[in-house]
């Protein structure tokens, strides 16, 4: 442990992380104020440092287990700890203030394989998880403690490893006389539901399906990489939905699959959407038209999880909607008109004063905090874990380590 909230109430923590979209590094410094179940948050500072473009298709190389060979997932792993200290670096300098400064960095790396589901090897019920982004070197680079690799330690008692910041949003965003519901939208749609007045073992969460991982795969390949995403929504704005496609892609079993559950980009990643655009060329589907088709899948889950997995507990007034999809107002649009004959209003991280693009930084600036008090940083009602987990591996930095860029 390396301090508790009394003996440290002024404590300024830098979050960062990298999403299944691979876009770049997300990095939030924070302060944080008071007791560790209700903790004051303040946002000092928040980057994005997108990859280098060789980087980000090394990252995509290592999604493939036929080309993600021991060497370059080590490379990589290496590679992106001093991305991650540079990235650390930055956002401190940002906020005007020293690596002496800040007592701790949080940090979850890039996820490059993810298996929730045990399978039996060698008689035990195996499930495991790989995220890349050395924390040690980190630490050595900015001269300042950190914790990497969470999930490993909810996966260790049986948890599925994900979703995770729905143990921040409990801290952060609970209300005494309503429920409401939390969606994230990064490569992969995730829910969080709050109940009114809710305890911590009374919220749960889960992995809605696809968010942005499909409409930016389909992006890039219709304009042959020259974009990565639809920016703003505007190319499913010119197209319409195709109710063909549609119902097909509503059959996959993972929507229906019983709670708790996670997915991820081995399940809705490049092979799966070679298969649609398969679809698409051989029905002569115009590239707006699969674009607004993929981007209404997206909403059509939320919506169809919300009726499928809160409705007959709860009925929530709000759903708040963060993460890159939130900046797609024809994602948004389609959401709205699937949530409306619910009663649920749609809003933004924005429309309530946070930042979309900060929320998940912060929250691994949170659970490192918790870490560093030894405090369980999980919800098991949401892994699916036995118990709760202090998760998260502490490198301390080197003697001599300080602000550099390289040793």
């Amino acid at each position: 442990m390396l301090w508790n909230a009394a003996d440290k109430p002024i404590r300024r923590v830098v979050g960062m992380m990298s999403g299944t979209s691979v876009d770049g590094i997300d990095a939030a410094l924070v302060e944080l104020r008071g007791p560790a179940e209700k903790p004051e948050l303040t946002l000092l500072a928040f980057e994005n440092r997108p990859y280098p473009q060789g980087v980000r298709e090394g990252i995509f190389r290592l999604f493939r287990p036929e080309t993600a060979t021991v060497d370059r997932v080590g490379e990589m792993n290496f590679l992106l700890g001093e991305l991650y200290g540079q990235a650390a670096l930055s956002v401190i300098r940002k906020a005007g203030l020293q690596p002496g400064d800040v007592d701790l960095i949080g940090s979850h790396g890039q996820t490059i394989w993810h298996a929730p589901e045990p399978a039996e090897v060698e008689g035990f019920p195996l499930r495991y998880t790989v995220q890349i982004g050395e924390g040690a070197v980190i630490a050595a680079r900015t001269g300042i403690p950190t914790v990497s690799d969470f999930r490993v330690a909810d996966m260790a008692v049986g948890g599925q490893g994900a979703p995770l910041v729905p143990f921040s949003e409990y801290l952060l965003y609970r209300r005494e006389d309503e429920t409401i519901l939390l969606q994230n939208i990064g490569g992969i749609g995730n829910m969080t539901v709050l109940p009114a007045a809710a305890r911590s073992e009374e919220v749960y969460a889960f992995d809605t399906g696809p968010g942005n991982m499909i409409v930016d795969a389909v992006v890039s390949a219709l304009t042959r990489g020259a974009q990565t995403y639809d920016e703003g929504g505007r190319l499913g704005a010119a197209g319409q939905v195709c109710p063909e496609l549609l119902e097909r892609l509503q059959k996959d079993a993972y929507y229906r699959q019983p709670l708790p559950k996670t997915t991820g980009r081995e399940r809705f990643g490049t092979q799966y959407t070679e298969t649609i655009l398969a679809w698409a060329a051989e029905h002569g589907l115009s590239g707006p038209d699969l674009t607004a088709t993929v981007t209404d899948l997206t909403a059509w889950s939320i919506a169809d999880a919300y009726e499928r997995y809160v409705l007959p507990r709860y009925r929530a007034s709000e759903l708040i909607v963060g993460g890159g999809g939130s900046y797609n107002r024809t994602l948004l649009g389609f959401l709205t008109a699937r949530m409306a004959p619910y009663g649920v209003a749609v809003r933004t991280q924005e429309d309530l004063g946070w930042s979309s693009d900060a929320k998940e930084a912060i929250a691994f600036a949170l659970m490192a905090d918790r870490c560093a008090m030894g405090l369980p940083n999980t919800l098991p009602t949401v892994t699916g874990a036995q118990c709760p987990a202090v998760m998260g591996k502490l490198s301390l930095p080197p003697m001599g380590a300080g602000s550099k860029e390289g040793i």
